[in-house]
């Protein structure tokens, strides 16, 4: 795949102008929110990997700057700098100012690229207050700015270098996005996942505002992927299955790993971009997994154990798995890239997967009955979820018209207008009725901590009575081929517990459950956390309340004469209806925090770590973040 060719100024062809991008930016770059802010450094980052795919680049620099900028430099050939022979301008300010100006459209440059639909750089540069790129080829150093898209001056040579790379510096117009503000958390989860599929490349991510530095170099490519995806877990295998083909200009890149947990994490790539919605290479993948593992079913005398053959729900569970593949020319649905749609891919997957997973179990029949045997498991626990289902849909118990009694729901009928409080205990949740608007609020209490569903199958899940009221008053259902979200009866699901510990295990619990099993809600942007208030400072008549130790040390400075007493508020039953509403439920004084997934990789993890059966990666987690914890009550 890295067969290196002729770049020059030749292999720049240009298809259309860069007139529309700051019109409407949307088409362009998805969104002009977080989203669209980010692409925007992956569209330039996608170059310089580009440039790693090709042959030439194994190092990529990216720098969050003090005054919101972002600097991307590479060790790669450099853009161009002749002038082109059809426009007569310098390749470098081609590239930069006409969109599907590049060399992704010419094979010999580039055999396999990302990018967005190939608008490359330029939309970038049409979307910046200002960029300044700097060239290093020739013996060269080179150097153009621009403000909105529009060049200042020329491509001018400003030095000599032996060298040879990019660097390119912009700064995202306000104007245009809804905030310019980057998180180092998202980059770094995009950067870590190149850096995983580009094995021998090292992408190194520094934020100058908080001196944090994220170093990502990974010699063992996909297969170290799955094994840090792995790590808080129990591997199933010594190593991950590794194969690695091409067939038709297709190349075909899989790690795969079981482990001891009940949930499935698979990720799939198409050039380098992560397919969040899959497509024709995670369906060819699928079907040569079902049909390699129901083989051996037949070879090693498994028949009566699982009548009628193991599903693709059975076999996965637990899998551990990353599919990348390699096209020349990726047809992608959608405007952002998250379904690959190539037909040809299907059949070239499943086939490489079929032909490398068969050998596989053949020469390894010890792991072959550990991986059947787990699938064995899923398959008899998938049919007691299914009659615990079907029992508990005759008793009405996860039926919509049906809610449980505990739950005071509100009168509001749409969900995008309506909000629930999921309430630790059932006195909090009385004083929470009192204190609701009825109109739009919604109050369910949960009794105690329920069950930790990281350890747990769906069937033991189903007789969890507080869990099923949980299930029954969101509305969608539950499992996989009953969970629909939008189905969702409120788009504010409000976690409300105590301040101590016991509250947060049980906050955890909670969340442990809507991010295994309800998790598209979690993405969609439903969950909140409530933020109660940690004190209540009185004087006389007054009383203030405070949410951190910081605003109760400057409620407490500008109490003139020092009179005053401080209550300490570690659950939610010390308030009465009126302070609940007041401080934690009124949309107008309230602080929510809303439960994001920017990291999934780094979600999965953490969630394996906190209430998973390893205690070694939760001992070294709790003495890494030791230090960040506050409000500890002993």
């Amino acid at each position: 795949m890295s067969e290196k060719k002729e770049y020059s100024s030749s292999s720049i062809q240009v298809l259309e102008g860069l007139e529309a991008v700051r019109k409407r930016p949307g088409m362009y770059i998805g969104s002009t929110t977080s989203l669209g802010l980010h692409h925007l450094v992956y569209e330039v980052v996608d170059n310089s990997v580009d440039e790693a795919l090709a042959g030439y680049c194994n190092q990529v620099d990216v720098i969050i700057g003090l005054d919101g900028t972002i600097e991307v430099r590479d060790n790669g050939r450099g853009i161009p700098v002749e002038e082109h022979h059809q426009y007569k301008i310098s390749t470098v300010e081609l590239v930069l100012t006409k969109l599907h100006a590049g060399g992704k459209f010419d094979n010999d440059a580039y055999k396999v690229s990302g990018g967005l639909h190939g608008v490359g750089v330029s939309v970038v540069n049409a979307l910046s207050e200002w960029l300044e790129v700097t060239v290093y080829r020739d013996g060269g150093i080179f150097q153009q700015k621009y403000e909105k898209g529009t060049p200042l001056g020329p491509l001018k040579k400003i030095g000599t270098a032996k060298k040879t790379g990019t660097v390119i510096k912009f700064k995202p117009d306000a104007g245009i996005f809804d905030t310019v503000d980057f998180s180092f958390d998202i980059l770094a989860t995009r950067l870590r996942e190149l850096a995983f599929l580009n094995m021998g490349l090292r992408i190194v991510l520094q934020e100058e505002k908080t001196q944090k530095e994220h170093d990502f170099s990974y010699k063992g490519g996909i297969v170290q992927f799955v094994e840090h995806l792995n790590e808080a877990k129990e591997p199933v295998l010594k190593k991950p299955i590794y194969f690695e083909d091409t067939r038709n200009q297709v190349n075909v890149e899989i790690a795969i790993d079981y482990n001891n947990s009940i949930s499935e994490i698979l990720f799939t790539f198409a050039n380098n971009i992560n397919t969040k919605e899959g497509g024709t290479h995670l369906i060819g993948f699928r079907s040569a997994l079902t049909r390699s593992i129901n083989d051996q079913v037949k070879k090693l005398g498994y028949e009566k154990k699982v009548a009628g053959g193991l599903t693709g729900d059975d076999v996965r569970e637990g899998l551990v798995a990353i599919i990348s593949v390699k096209i020349p020319n990726p047809q992608f649905e959608g405007q952002t890239k998250m379904k690959l749609g190539n037909g040809e891919v299907k059949g070239i997957v499943e086939s490489i997967t079929y032909e490398n997973l068969s050998l596989f179990f053949e020469e390894n029949p010890t792991y072959s009955k550990k991986i059947l045997d787990k699938a064995v498991l899923a398959s008899q626990a998938r049919l007691a979820a299914k009659k615990a289902k079907d029992l508990t849909r005759r008793k009405g118990a996860l039926e919509g018209d049906s809610l449980p009694g505990k739950l005071a729901d509100c009168s509001e009928r749409d969900p995008a207008k309506s909000e629930i409080f999921l309430v630790e205990g059932d006195s909090a949740g009385g004083t929470a009725k009192q204190g609701r608007d009825r109109r739009f609020q919604a109050i369910l209490p949960l009794k105690g901590k329920i069950l930790n569903v990281e350890k747990a199958r769906l069937d033991k899940i189903l007789s969890n009575e507080e869990i099923k009221i949980i299930i029954t008053a969101m509305g969608t259902g539950v499992g996989k081929d009953d969970f629909d979200a939008d189905k969702a009866r409120y788009h504010k699901i409000v976690i409300m517990t105590d301040a101590d510990v016991d509250g947060s295990h049980i906050r955890t619990l909670i969340l442990t459950f809507f991010f295994r099993y309800m998790q598209e809600l979690v993405e969609k942007g439903f969950l909140y956390i409530a933020q109660p208030p940690l004190y209540a400072i009185k004087q006389e008549k007054e009383v203030y309340y405070a949410y951190s130790d910081n605003q109760r040390d400057k409620i407490i400075g500008q109490i003139k004469d020092k009179k005053y007493s401080i209550q300490r508020y570690k659950g939610l039953g010390e308030m009465n209806a009126e302070q609940l509403w007041e401080t934690t439920m009124n949309p107008e004084n309230r602080t929510l925090l809303r439960v994001a997934m920017d990291d999934l990789v780094e979600a999965d993890e953490t969630f394996s770590i906190l209430m998973g059966d390893q205690v070694e990666p939760r001992r070294k987690f709790i003495e890494e973040n030791a230090a960040k914890v506050k409000n500890l009550d002993l």
